[in-house]
């Protein structure tokens, strides 16, 4: 039998948000329509999105007790190195026993020790760098990598030129296979068809400031006669909703999680989030009109310069998070009474999108396993 028809082992690994899972997801599935057989396995961490998604989707998963590296002088640093080399044994017994032929790390905790000892074993893997400003772990992996497959422009100023592969970021195809009008989007929360919609996302475990910011001005938007779509997050929906409940309001649905993101993101006007790079990803696709709040609570403060990086170029609004209580609702009912620079910022962010990114990475993979 020649190489070519062999299995391809192939590991992807990375996690702990759903921005970093997502596109993970996105890739395997990509491999498994590419006509080359492939046994995917998941190397994630212990007690993060993924050991809640990946058995429900079927796929085979390894998880890692691992957690970030804090910044600051603190116990849980020597926490952290306990539970970096206990990663690096577990690392190494998974790749005796899967033996890949190729890696890819899409960011997360579990992607530093599992991709260190792949680089070690001599084995090729490809990094996916989401973000405009990469974090320290894949700084550090970039030396070994084979590519590294970016969503920016100027990444030359992180990595080796030679390296670099320009892809965009994976996201959910089932984002863009809805049939639905916008109207029947806007039906199936619940929501008047007629009239405009912000959709107002903070992420499975919530954004605080948003919502906070949403809920002092959710006078005003009614007011406006605009509906809202409200996505708390589970940490925040009980607040949220006793918020909403002193307006008796049809104009509001509150839910502390969305599972049908295709008709949310289909059914709004405005959309209000944070500025995670896979979620910069979806809103570029789907050419949706966006308010960002990045968070300032994240490594070397990637989510500002996430923003600032469509920002410059026209395609977002961009609000500080200290400043969202004061300025975010008011700065997106301005938006809502303005149809023309609506469509502005929707042709504006369409322009970032680049598609096919997780058919491209893909195909990295099995270009490097046929070398």
């Amino acid at each position: 039998m020649k190489q070519t028809n062999k299995v391809k082992h192939i590991i992807i690994s990375g996690g702990g948000t759903g921005g970093h899972l997502f596109p993970a997801i996105a890739i395997a599935q990509a491999l498994e329509k590419s006509g080359t057989q492939v046994n995917i396995l998941f190397v994630g961490a212990k007690g993060k999105i993924e050991e809640e998604k990946l058995p429900a989707l079927g796929y085979n998963f390894e998880l890692l007790d691992i957690v970030g590296f804090q910044r600051k002088l603190t116990f849980k640093n020597v926490i952290f190195f306990i539970k970096l080399f206990k990663s690096i044994a577990k690392s190494k017994k998974i790749i005796k026993k899967f033996k890949p032929d190729v890696a890819v790390g899409v960011g997360g905790y579990a992607s530093g020790p599992l991709l260190r000892v792949v680089g070690k074993k001599g084995i090729p893997y490809i990094l996916q760098e989401q973000n405009s400003y990469p974090g320290i772990t894949n700084k550090l992996l970039a030396a070994k990598a084979e590519k590294i497959c970016v969503a920016y422009d100027e990444m030359q100023r992180f990595f080796p030129d030679e390296k670099i592969l320009k892809t965009g970021n994976p996201v959910r195809e089932t984002l863009r296979e809805t049939v639905e009008t916008q109207a029947e989007a806007k039906q199936f929360f619940g929501l008047n068809p007629n009239k405009k919609l912000i959709l107002s996302l903070g992420g499975s475990l919530g954004a605080k400031t948003i919502n906070e910011s949403i809920a002092g001005g959710l006078g005003k938007i009614i007011d406006a006669d605009i509906s809202v779509l409200w996505q708390t997050g589970k940490f925040y929906i009980e607040d949220c909703k006793a918020e909403a409940g002193q307006y008796k309001s049809d104009n509001v649905k509150v839910t502390a999680f969305i599972s049908r993101m295709d008709l949310a993101f289909k059914a709004a006007d405005l959309v209000i989030s944070r500025a995670g790079a896979g979620t910069i990803s979806e809103l570029c696709l789907l050419e949706k009109a966006t308010i960002l709040v990045p968070s300032p609570n994240v490594a070397e403060d990637h989510q500002t310069k996430n923003a600032k990086a469509l920002a410059e170029t026209g395609a977002t609004v961009l609000v500080k998070d200290k400043n969202a209580k004061e300025k975010l609702v008011p700065k997106a009912l301005e938006l809502m009474k303005n149809n023309g620079k609506l469509k502005e910022l929707s042709e504006n962010i369409s322009k970032h999108a680049v598609r096919n990114s997780a058919g491209i990475i893909a195909d990295e993979l099995l270009k490097i396993v046929k070398k």
